[in-house]
């Protein structure tokens, strides 16, 4: 429950990590569960803690369940670990280490005597591979931005039966309805995007999020156009900016993942043409790439991915991602 709730956050909380946390009674019933909805606002666990507290089941809390290593440092918010450690928790459960040294060390601080808690990560116990797995998958996003220092970047390409990206006249796509949600899930889940002012000229999109409730109060999403010749329309530009994006231009696109990780994105996704997708592929600038291609009435949808994918989380139950 802490990774689904995680999960649904991808987009929300960027520069933070999506996180989510459970909170199990000594029986092993979830009592609340958590999460960091975003940047600013508690962490998963705090939030956890203040609900069990609002429900009055807090003196029953024993386990807490965590997608990432609870922080242990203050930044906007006090250690999630001191959260945990003045807490009824005995034992924690941790998917991912956290590999941010600012924040890093909660789990050496909730074993500190006296009073220590109880610590075990995922990756310590085989019957627990598949969570651990899953949890490396939701927190892909941070873990790219902040040890490699660019965001994950996932591409979307849909082809036809002939393998071309054209769809017919006088219509905008050729997927099915349930590949048409999954791309807008995955818009929803992103941060940023990246296209070519090529796309833009011959297609004048939204980029918006359409097909699902987009997280509310959202921020401004970056958009970067990658124009080499100055041919992005102003009138198009503006229309965009007035829609909530904050467009950027970039000539180069090599240097777009360093330029997306400073401004604190975690996860950028490229929508754009063959010419683009060709120099990406080329240049090696992406970490999944997911293809959508028609076959008469159906929709085969693979998945290609260098680490774990967090695009597996996002798949609709009409659509299984064939890696």
């Amino acid at each position: 429950m802490a990774l689904d709730h995680a999960a649904d956050t991808l987009g929300a909380t960027s520069p933070n990590p999506s996180v989510g946390c459970a909170l199990l009674d000594a029986e092993g019933r979830v009592l609340t569960v958590g999460v960091h909805p975003r940047v600013g606002q508690p962490h998963a666990e705090a939030m956890a803690l203040a609900q069990a507290r609002d429900a009055g089941v807090l003196g029953d809390v024993r386990t807490a369940i965590v997608t990432l290593e609870p922080c242990n440092h203050t930044g906007r918010t006090p250690p999630c670990s001191e959260a945990l450690r003045n807490s009824p928790v005995e034992h924690v459960w941790i998917g991912v280490a956290d590999p941010n040294p600012q924040a890093a060390g909660g789990a050496e601080r909730l074993r500190e005597m006296p009073n220590g808690r109880r610590v075990t990560f995922l990756s310590d116990v085989t019957e627990m591979a598949d969570l651990e797995r899953d949890c490396r998958a939701v927190l892909a996003p941070f873990l790219s931005r902040v040890v490699r220092h660019r965001p994950w970047i996932s591409v979307k390409q849909a082809l036809d039966s002939n393998g071309t990206m054209i769809p017919p006249m006088g219509r905008t796509t050729f997927t099915s309805e349930a590949s048409l949600t999954l791309a807008h899930r995955l818009r929803r889940a992103t941060d940023a995007i990246i296209t070519g002012v090529g796309t833009v000229l011959a297609d004048k999109p939204r980029f918006t999020v359409r097909r699902v409730a987009d997280h509310a109060d959202r921020g401004p999403r970056l958009l970067v156009v990658c124009d080499r010749q100055g041919r992005l329309p102003a009138d198009w530009k503006s229309g965009m900016e007035q829609a909530g994006f904050t467009v950027l231009v970039s000539p180069d696109l090599l240097s777009v993942p360093a330029m997306l990780a400073e401004r604190g994105v975690n996860w950028a996704m490229v929508e754009a043409g063959p010419s683009l997708l060709k120099t990406v592929s080329d240049a090696g600038l992406w970490d999944d790439w997911l293809t959508i291609r028609k076959d008469g009435d159906t929709d085969h949808i693979e998945l290609q991915s260098r680490d774990e994918s967090p695009l597996r989380l996002l798949r609709e139950s009409a659509c299984s991602l064939e890696s």
